[in-house]
């Protein structure tokens, strides 16, 4: 199985990159990861129109959305929104590359909400490209004192964030086994090809 790790932020370096580094290296029970950093590619501003409007590496990014089983989307909470650049990517990818294929979420913030960024990708990212979110998600809060090099014995929130991370990715596992079947089994078909 293959997972695709992708940090959403604008900044280098960022919160996010050091949560999906840390994810990265936790994935164990995946065959291949990928981490995807979208800040060093530059895509333009879809235009909602054209395939030529996606940029010239998206070639390069669409082969990793389609070889890829499950994926980890991390976004900083700003101004209590994804980022644009995971909404941009997100309106970019098609049924045909991430249809059916497991997400789970991850919010990054450095005080203690975390919640809103969840809640809008669940609401309004997955309508046409058909991702399917799992139930768990994650908010690592205080990132800052959270996944850095050295486990931070003193910090229960530390250790207990981490453990939580193995979980999720051990469930995101057990989705993308189970998603492979049925993108397996089902019929592909344009005639439904956009959410209600």
């Amino acid at each position: 199985m293959k997972l695709l790790v992708i940090s959403s932020s604008h900044r280098t370096p960022s919160q996010s990159l050091k949560v999906g580094q840390y994810m990265t290296e936790q994935a164990t029970m995946f065959q291949q990861i990928n981490h995807l950093q979208l800040n060093q590619y530059d895509l333009p501003w879809w235009d909602g129109d054209s395939e030529t409007s996606k940029g010239k590496l998206w070639p390069y990014i669409s082969s990793l959305l389609q070889q890829a089983d499950a994926y980890v989307l991390i976004t900083p909470e700003w101004s209590g929104m994804a980022t644009p650049l995971l909404k941009n990517l997100l309106m970019m990818c098609e049924s045909e590359l991430t249809g059916h294929k497991p997400v789970l979420l991850v919010s990054v913030v450095s005080g203690i909400s975390g919640a809103y960024p969840i809640s809008e990708l669940l609401m309004s990212a997955f309508k046409n490209n058909k991702m399917v979110a799992i139930p768990d998600y994650l908010i690592i809060r205080h990132v800052e004192t959270r996944l850095n090099h050295k486990i931070n014995q003193a910090n229960h929130h530390d250790q207990s964030i981490r453990q939580r991370i193995h979980y999720s990715l051990n469930m995101l596992s057990h989705y993308s086994q189970a998603l492979i079947q049925l993108r397996q089994n089902i019929t592909p078909t344009t005639q439904y090809r956009y959410g209600m």
